[in-house]
């Protein structure tokens, strides 16, 4: 190599050398990713982001705890609802939690049956009651102050919601027993519709 080459070869700018990509960075933001997608898909759902929704609004008033603690203590007494209306054979939907007013599960095609939704009625404070007792009893035992609270809380929500008033529970169960007290019963389900609908024509006369 002449001496002109030497020069020019040893001005010619260093090359930086190429930069590698941050795996680092990309194994951080992989799994953030994958959970987002995942909260993405379940929080699509309005019934889950209504848990999510009401969890938050009770939280700010009564703090995260005994705010996800009534959260849950609803969530009991709907799926009791849900359960029932199950077992019944009819086709239920999950629950839609609308904060500061509760919750509440659909019953898509339910026919008149006041046996079957009398006992889908009565499942939901049943349910509530149970979970209530469960937190007093543990409560007690480990002495849990939170536990209580929502104990009581937990008896009062589901006796309220046998009050006959409104769209509340109390009032679907007065309404059916006053079916099946004008004759709208028989010893099997299935004898039910027929005998409710002579039922009520003949208490309108």
């Amino acid at each position: 190599m002449d001496r002109e080459g030497l020069v020019s070869d040893e001005l010619l700018p260093e090359q930086p050398p190429a930069r590698r990509p941050r795996r680092g960075l990309a194994r951080l933001i992989a799994p953030i990713a994958v959970a987002g997608t995942v909260l993405l898909k379940v929080a699509g759902s309005l019934k889950f982001l209504g848990i999510f929704v009401a969890v938050g609004a009770y939280a700010l008033i009564w703090g995260w705890r005994f705010g996800v603690g009534v959260v849950l203590l609803i969530l009991v007494h709907e799926l009791g609802h849900y359960v029932e209306a199950r077992r019944q054979g009819l086709n239920p939907q999950l629950p839609v939690f609308i904060p500061f007013l509760g919750a509440y599960v659909a019953v898509r095609g339910q026919p008149f049956d006041p046996w079957r939704n009398a006992l889908v009625s009565v499942a939901g404070p049943v349910a509530g009651g149970l979970a209530a007792l469960a937190c007093l009893v543990y409560g007690n035992a480990v002495g849990s102050g939170l536990l209580l609270a929502l104990a009581y809380f937990g008896f009062f929500l589901n006796l309220t919601n046998l009050a006959p008033i409104w769209i509340l529970d109390g009032a679907q169960i007065l309404r059916l027993w006053r079916v099946l007290r004008a004759g709208g019963g028989r010893a099997s389900p299935r004898e039910a519709p027929s005998d409710a609908s002579r039922g009520s024509s003949s208490s309108r006369s």
